[in-house]
Parts: structure tokens; C-alpha cells; sequence
């Protein structure tokens, strides 16, 4: 069993996505710490990245305010060596190809295996062309995490079926950021993916309120949320910790 499953065995699945660095690092360590202790099951943490392609303007604007303040992907590295002497739930990184490449993907892999990482989310990789990194992955034992969207239609159960980890659907069309509704038919790509795969499901994109994080878990396994968090980090700065564990702490009882 992979160590992601582990946060999809005690009901629904409360995953925060944090860039790493913005404002730095050692608010994104406070902000990690404080969503766990509030019930986060998963944390997936973003290596900033110049040319976010699936961000809206929230997450674009973390990641250039990492970029300026020096976050490199060794400074990373050892953030997250640091959050591992005492969190213990799965963490994930979301990044972009450009980003394992430039950095060598084998070196870049094994060392997510060697400080405790769990998965990979690579949104501009192609389902198509994931054999450039996946030996890499199977080999370190990283959970290369597919993506389902509105979009792949016919392709929902292929990419269901060889899917590891979790699966990130994305609950509509676009950029991530925050939606006052989401319309997408959700329910009837969930259960094609259900019919082809045992492989967990959570819905990412869009989704900011507790009543949006409730109607996504009750038709999948779980809510991821990036943009709300980034909006309360952009607002509060190095003091955003607390008003991040309390917004974790709302959305989580939500789904419970």
C-alpha cells in the first residue's frame, strides 16, 4: 500500500496545496505544521515555477513571490528534510516538467524518496509521454499522480485504470482560483473512474468554501484547495499560520 493511500483510510481526504517560499520558507514550515494539526491528510507543496501554465493569478502571483525572495528546488529540498522530523501524513509535490528536467530527473526523484516524499503532480505532463519519468518514479518508489479532467472523456478509464497514489480530478475548465460554483457533471467521471480503478479520488480546482469542500468530498474521496489558502497567506503574510490552521480546521469538518 502506498503511504498516500493512508490519508483516504479514515473517511474523506483533506488535502491544502502551499507553494513553497511565499512569503518564505519558514512561514511555508509554520503553515504546513498548523494545516496538519488542524487535519490535513495530505499535503501537497508546490516548487515555484516561472511559467505556472495551469495557475490562475493567485498561485502565479505565490510563485513569482517565491521566485523573487531566492526559493530554489534544494532550498525545497530541505524544507520539506525539515518538516519530515515530525509530520508524519503523506506530502506530495506539484511542479512542472521543466522543473525535474532542468534539475536532472533521476536526481531530482530519488531525492524526493530520500526525504520523504510521496508523489508527484507534473499538470503539464501528458498522460501520453508519462514514461519519460515513470521507471524514474516506480524505481524510487514515488506515486506518479495522474489527472483526470473535464476533458479527457474517452480517456478518463485508461488513465484510471494505471493510476498510483490519488488521482486529482480537476472540477472544471481552466486555471486553478477560486469558483463561486463548480457545474461540472463531476458525479459521472467519478464513478467511470470508480468502475476502473480502486485508486483514490479528490477533487481539486476552484473549490473555497466549506459547503464546495462537502459536496466534492461526498461524491469523491476527498477536496484538495490551493487558491483559498494562497488568498489568506497573500493577505496575512509570515503571521498567516493560525488563519490557515482555522480555514483547514472549517473545511475539514465540512467533509468530515
Amino acid at each position: 500500500m502506498s503511504k498516500i493511500a493512508e490519508a483516504f483510510k479514515n473517511g474523506k481526504a483533506f488535502i491544502p496545496f502551499i507553494t513553497c517560499g511565499d512569503p518564505d520558507l519558514e512561514t511555508t514550515a509554520k503553515v504546513v505544521r498548523e494545516a496538519v494539526k488542524n487535519g490535513a491528510d495530505l499535503v501537497e507543496l508546490g516548487i515555484p515555477f516561472s511559467d505556472p501554465t495551469a495557475e490562475g493569478p493567485v498561485i502565479q502571483g505565490a510563485n513569482l513571490r517565491a521566485l523573487e525572495g531566492g526559493v530554489t528546488t534544494d532550498k525545497v529540498f530541505d524544507l520539506v528534510r525539515g518538516l519530515r522530523e515530525d509530520v508524519t501524513v503523506p506530502m506530495v509535490f506539484m511542479t512542472y516538467a521543466n522543473v525535474v528536467f532542468s534539475y536532472g530527473a533521476e536526481k531530482f526523484i530519488s531525492t524526493c524518496k530520500e526525504i520523504g516524499i510521496d508523489g508527484l503532480i507534473l499538470p503539464d505532463l501528458p498522460f501520453e509521454e508519462k514514461e519519460e519519468f515513470l521507471p524514474l518514479c516506480r524505481q524510487y518508489d514515488v506515486n506518479l499522480i495522474s489527472l483526470i479532467a473535464p476533458t479527457s472523456e474517452n480517456r478518463i478509464a485508461m488513465i484510471a485504470k494505471e493510476a498510483e497514489g490519488f488521482i486529482y480530478l480537476v472540477s472544471s475548465l481552466g486555471v486553478t482560483g477560486v469558483r463561486s460554483e463548480i457545474k461540472t457533471d463531476l458525479g459521472s467521471i467519478v464513478e467511470v473512474i470508480r468502475a476502473n480503478t480502486k485508486t483514490p479520488v479528490a477533487i481539486g480546482f476552484g473549490i473555497s468554501t466549506p459547503e464546495q469542500a462537502k459536496k466534492m468530498a461526498d461524491i469523491s474521496d476527498g477536496a484538495i484547495v490551493g487558491s483559498a489558502i494562497i488568498k489568506i497567506l497573500a493577505q496575512h503574510g509570515r503571521d498567516a499560520a493560525p488563519y490557515v490552521g482555522e480555514y483547514v480546521k472549517s473545511m475539514k469538518d465540512a467533509i468530515r
